[in-house]
């Protein structure tokens, strides 16, 4: 996860960091448990539902109230952090998303799990910002290339190794806590980091006139935007289980309302010389509102196949949560190969790969729901399609997200981490919400084979999804 650089790694401070390599790990270990903590989840849920009696809204609320909060949350964390300074906000947030995790594994009930949950969410967007705009400020040139790499390779393999460990640590049943240590597993490493970070993070240097931390936070803009998104996402989330009544439809109409009405707030505070959440400038920048798009399409494809997977494997097949979680290694290790290697590829190549991933992602979602149709086990064919899956995926995010990061300027660097990080949480939240809803509505009786359907039903709408995200390719060529 740690990557090092011959050039000069330039520090906030204008002096020379001389342990590039050991900042980049601890912001890269951060980022990776944060992320890891979206994914952990799902191999516990079904422990999870049945420890505590929890209903199908309520179980999704356990995985994406953490979501929706950190989604929620993101941009203002990277505004914080500008206003704040970066390592400051790193270490606080990192310091509330611990505590945070300490207290979900020692829940006792639905209602406080998902409180925790919504608490650890915040956390993680007060810290995880930080990581994208400690990279743009630390990291020059082909060093930056490079540690932006290891970032979308970390992205990567932690929603999949997320699923290995969560199999791992539920299936261990430590001293008889069951689920408990998916969330207490963050308490020793996140103690660990805020050591290594207190010692190795460059220090915030003092806000002068027409620092970017002298800007304001923009708080009609905050909760325009959290709004929207709330709007968005508890129609998603709850609409399934209550039968989709009349506020669901009405709630997800207006969440777009509400999200035009916050684009036009910020357009005009920026106008009147502001400070919006997000600058209009970022949106502007070639080849942002595509890389937008793939990586939101990539991200719902991923959370969507991971948590759907999960469902059926350990609800329909029976299979041990460990056994269900380290069948998710092909895919892991796929991910993460490609995820730091696709640069090394040929040039004239380069191009067509967010569209041959997003193709491959389709074929591998395929893949998965006819190996597994009418209850079956899946055998090589499972294997090669979760391998599919991971380079498929691979493929489709992070060259988007290199791409849209390498070129922004470090004056930009909090604005397009918070944006770009928002948009992958969305991505996942919507992920996890409507292919959720679309597996759980199907599985009317228990058993192999209705839950098999439900999952090729999923399979066909992942693929579509897929394919959207390739379409992109074609809007490029019209313009």
């Amino acid at each position: 996860m740690t990557t090092t650089t011959t050039r000069p790694v330039l520090s906030k401070d204008g002096g020379t960091d001389k342990r590039p390599g050991l900042l980049l790990g601890v912001v890269l270990a951060a980022q990776f448990m944060a992320l890891l903590d979206v994914f952990i989840v799902n191999v516990a849920a079904p422990t999870i539902r049945g420890e505590l009696s929890a209903s199908g809204a309520g179980l999704q609320l356990v995985i994406a109230g953490y979501t929706i909060s950190y989604a929620v949350l993101l941009i203002t964390g990277a505004r914080l952090g500008a206003l704040l300074g970066h390592r400051r906000t790193y270490l606080g947030g990192l310091a509330l998303f611990t505590a945070a995790s300490l207290a979900c594994g020692l829940a006792a009930g639905t209602g406080q799990l998902i409180g925790f949950r919504l608490v650890q969410g915040a956390g993680a967007a007060l810290m995880i910002p930080q990581v994208l705009s400690l990279i743009q400020r630390n990291f020059t040139g082909e060093g930056r290339v490079r540690a932006l790499g290891a970032y979308a390779a970390v992205l990567a393999t932690g929603a999949a190794a997320g699923q290995v460990l969560g199999g791992i640590l539920v299936s261990a049943d430590l001293f008889g806590t069951s689920w408990r240590p998916v969330f207490l597993v963050n308490v020793p490493l996140g103690l660990a980091l805020l050591v290594l970070g207190a010692r190795v993070l460059p220090r915030d240097p003092r806000a002068a006139t027409g620092h970017p931390r002298t800007r304001s936070l923009d708080l009609p803009g905050l909760l325009l935007l959290a709004a929207a998104v709330t709007l968005l996402t508890v129609p998603l989330v709850l609409g399934q289980e209550q039968g989709w009544p009349l506020w669901s439809w009405l709630s997800l109409g207006a969440s777009g309302a509400v999200l035009a009405v916050f684009l036009g707030h910020e357009s005009r505070l920026a106008r009147r010389g502001g400070a919006p959440l997000v600058a209009p400038r970022v949106l502007r920048l070639p080849g942002m509102g595509r890389a937008v798009f793939r990586i939101a399409a990539a991200m719902a494809v991923n959370a969507g196949f991971l948590f759907t997977l999960t469902l059926h494997l350990q609800g329909g097949l029976g299979h041990s949560a460990l056994r269900a979680g380290l069948t998710f290694a092909p895919a892991a290790v796929v991910f993460g190969a490609v995820g730091l290697t696709w640069r090394r590829w040929p040039a004239r190549g380069q191009r067509f790969l967010v569209t041959g991933g997003f193709l491959l992602a389709a074929a591998a979602a395929l893949g998965l729901g006819a190996s597994l149709g009418g209850g079956a086990e899946g055998g090589w064919g499972l294997h090669v399609s979760l391998g599919a899956m991971g380079a498929g995926l691979a493929l489709a995010f992070s060259p988007a997200l290199t791409g849209a990061l390498a070129a922004v300027a470090p004056e930009d660097a909090a604005d397009a981490s918070g944006l770009l990080a928002t948009v992958t949480q969305l991505g996942q939240l919507i992920g996890v919400a409507t292919f959720g809803t679309l597996f759980l509505g199907r599985v009317h009786t228990p058993g192999a084979h209705a839950s098999a359907d439900a999952l090729w039903v999923c399979a066909l709408a992942l693929a579509a999804a897929s394919i959207l995200g390739a379409s992109t390719a074609l809007v490029r060529r019209a313009r």
